[in-house]
């Protein structure tokens, strides 16, 4: 029979709807319940990708014993952390300040007013590695809420003391934020990068594309090639391991080893929205088309395998099919063998590194492992006779493994990290000159703003028709990001009017005027046992920084001083943080480095179905220029200049596409020649 969590719409709470324990969705219900009944809160926390939440939930929670106990001494609550970012931050706090560590599953035990006592990860169904088994632990903290319940209530109380004080979010002192802080913070950056493999540190190896752009826009600002260096090591290093699918496109959110070839095979969209942005700008930076090839298999991915028909994309696909992890990818010589001529099953092999020894669990993870030219000159093959015959292969080992037994994917839909995938199909489609990327883009924000905004309100997430949860200051800054790049890519006004709608409700909801700051919450949210304020870039952006970068923008476009005002004061409230730690802050650095240049700003006049005006487009995005913001209109458009005031008054000249690169509102003069545009935009 199935448990409260069949009325869900998340695919992970879905996924627990059969289990025996007595779940509950987070909400009032359940804590009610547990006050009643004087009993503690059991918290599960965990997403549909995540592999170890699969393991424990086939080892505890689907094994009746365990139920049993969990049934009789706790209140069950299930959360999916997507849906419930604040749930999740709020109780990962506790976890690492009570265990010093902390992951998913992340079990945590509560009071029934919501305060955390106790708490970990995983927990085994028999004791291991010094950990207790799941059933010992459930009869120790029974035991010490029923038998010792000072002690409870008193660690209960220390841990509320110090989640109210890390929300405060109070940052060491700092010298102004400004160029020096940059580079004090890319030097610290480039200290931790990996020269051999790329990335930074050791095993598990992130991606983290946001600090790898404070380092592109390090040597863009500077000229050190190190950095670029950096940036281009990472990037070929990522794009030819196992972390990046070869076939089909798309990375898996990290490496278990430091050079990129085991991954966690789970894929989260905003790790493909981040970085098919940096592969993008990479190429832009460099001018080599590898980069661009990695951005567009990935974006191509992500319109394949991870948009809904109504336009929205998905949030993951997970790393397991048919109970094992990895399945769906990897190869053995013999299916090599089977799917292609003996042959081309050769050059697969040799290219790829497949080995009847395997490099994952007897079969063979996907890699480039030697370099292509090598492998060519091997075959007696050209580097592009190489390429064609690799391109060939891989359309045909594509359709056998479509054959395959999929990993499942998580089909909600959330609004923060569409609003990132936005921004990249909006950017991708100005690089790339592709169509098919600018209709995604525009049918995603329609989607956006028809399905999950209502009454100015974001919401969270979306699934099975139904739209839920109020939006964070994430969702609302994101979108508001995306909107902004769709604007630059369309010259359509209404989506920088409904960024800038979001931007004002952010302002109403989150910010806090006396802290000089934003919280992720909204201030009219349930009440939590504190109000979370989660300033650290992790693996996707804080709400804060994205937030901070929009402000920057549409300050510009709207001349609102306001805007660029509160944005400089988030920056100086940080600035501490940015300097002593640099990794967690890699998009509010982004954000500083836009609010200490001088950006330029682009307006062009001229119809964009025109070949000179794409050309003047195609000179604008051919280069790498961070710091810049980009508007558009038709000579006869009248209304766009009384909206941004720096297409106001701009004639186009001669009858031809004309544009205008200004430094706060200071223009140089107006060209019609594309070489003359590329040497006014420094390029």
């Amino acid at each position: 029979m199935a448990n409260r969590l069949a009325n869900e719409t998340s695919p992970y709470l879905l996924q627990h709807k059969d289990n025996p324990v007595d779940w509950y969705p987070w909400g009032q219900e359940a804590l009610k319940r547990a006050r009643e009944e004087d009993k503690p809160v059991l918290l599960s926390v965990g997403y549909s990708a995540c592999h170890w939440c699969h393991v424990m939930e086939r080892e505890s929670f689907e094994d009746d014993e365990t139920a049993r106990m969990m049934n009789e001494h706790f209140v069950n609550v299930k959360v999916d952390r997507e849906e419930r970012p604040d749930i999740d931050s709020i109780y990962m706090a506790a976890v690492q300040a009570l265990t010093r560590h902390g992951g998913w599953p992340m079990t945590v035990f509560l009071t029934p007013d919501g305060a955390p006592f106790y708490g970990g990860t995983y927990f085994p169904p028999i004791p291991s590695r010094g950990m207790p088994s799941f059933q010992q632990l459930l009869l120790s903290v029974a035991d010490a809420y029923e038998n010792r319940r000072e002690e409870v209530l008193q660690s209960a109380e220390s841990v509320r003391d110090y989640l109210q004080a890390s929300t405060a979010a109070v940052m060491p002192e700092a010298e102004a934020a400004g160029t020096e802080l940059l580079d004090r913070a890319s030097g610290t950056l480039l200290s931790q990068l990996d020269r051999r493999f790329g990335g930074f540190g050791s095993a598990p190896k992130f991606p983290q594309a946001m600090n790898l752009e404070v380092l592109l826009r390090h040597h863009d600002r500077t000229g050190e090639r190190s950095a670029l260096d950096g940036v281009e090591l990472t990037c070929r290093q990522m794009a030819n391991g196992g972390i990046y699918d070869q076939l089909g496109g798309g990375f898996s959110r990290y490496s278990v080893d430091g050079y990129w070839l085991v991954p966690h095979f789970e894929k989260m969209l905003y790790d493909n929205a981040l970085l098919s942005r940096l592969y993008l700008e990479t190429y832009q930076a460099t001018e080599d088309v590898f980069y661009r090839r990695i951005a567009e298999e990935t974006l191509d991915y992500v319109l394949r395998d991870m948009t809904s028909e109504e336009g929205g994309f998905y949030s993951a696909e997970d790393a397991d099919s048919e109970g094992e992890e990895g399945k769906f990818y990897v190869w053995t010589p013999e299916e090599l063998g089977a799917a292609l001529d003996p042959d081309e099953a050769n050059l697969a092999a040799r290219y790829w590194d497949v080995t009847e020894r395997g490099n994952f669990e007897g079969s063979n993870i996907l890699h480039v492992a030697r370099p292509p030219e090598a492998v060519a000159d091997e075959f007696g093959l050209s580097p592009e006779e190489l390429w064609a015959s690799i391109t060939r292969i891989r359309a045909k080992l594509f359709a056998v493994r479509e054959e395959r037994v999929r990993p499942g994917r998580d089909e909600k839909i959330l609004a923060a990290w569409n609003g990132l995938m936005l921004r990249s199909f909006a950017l991708a489609a100005r690089v790339t000159g592709r169509e098919d990327y600018l209709e995604a883009a525009v049918k995603n924000a329609t989607f956006i703003v028809e399905k999950l905004k209502e009454d100015g309100r974001i919401h969270r997430s979306y699934k099975d028709g139904r739209a839920r949860f109020n939006g964070y200051l994430e969702d609302y800054a994101m979108v508001a990001d995306g909107l902004v790049a769709l604007y630059e890519a369309t010259f359509d006004t209404r989506w920088l009017v409904e960024a800038d709608a979001l931007l004002d409700a952010v302002s109403e909801l989150f910010w806090d005027e006396e802290k000089r700051a934003f919280y992720d919450t909204p201030a009219d949210h349930e009440e939590l046992v504190t109000r979370p304020r989660d300033v650290y870039d992790n693996a996707a952006p804080s709400g804060t920084s994205v937030a901070t970068e929009v402000l920057l923008k549409l300050s510009l476009f709207l001349d609102r001083a306001d805007y660029r005002q509160r944005a400089e004061d988030v920056l100086e409230e940080l600035a501490g943080g940015m300097e002593r730690v640099p990794g967690g802050f890699g998009r509010l650095l982004c954000a500083l480095d836009f609010s200490t240049s001088e950006p330029r700003e682009v307006a062009v006049v001229g119809d964009q179905r025109d070949p000179d005006t794409r050309a003047l487009l195609e000179t604008i995005y051919s280069g790498y220029l961070p710091n810049k913001i980009v508007a558009g209109r038709s000579p006869e458009d009248g209304e766009a200049g009384g909206l941004i005031p720096l297409l106001a008054q701009r004639p186009a000249r001669e009858g031809k596409a004309t544009a205008y690169v200004c430094v706060q509102y200071a223009c140089q003069t107006p060209t019609t020649d594309p070489e003359e545009l590329s040497r006014q935009l420094g390029a």
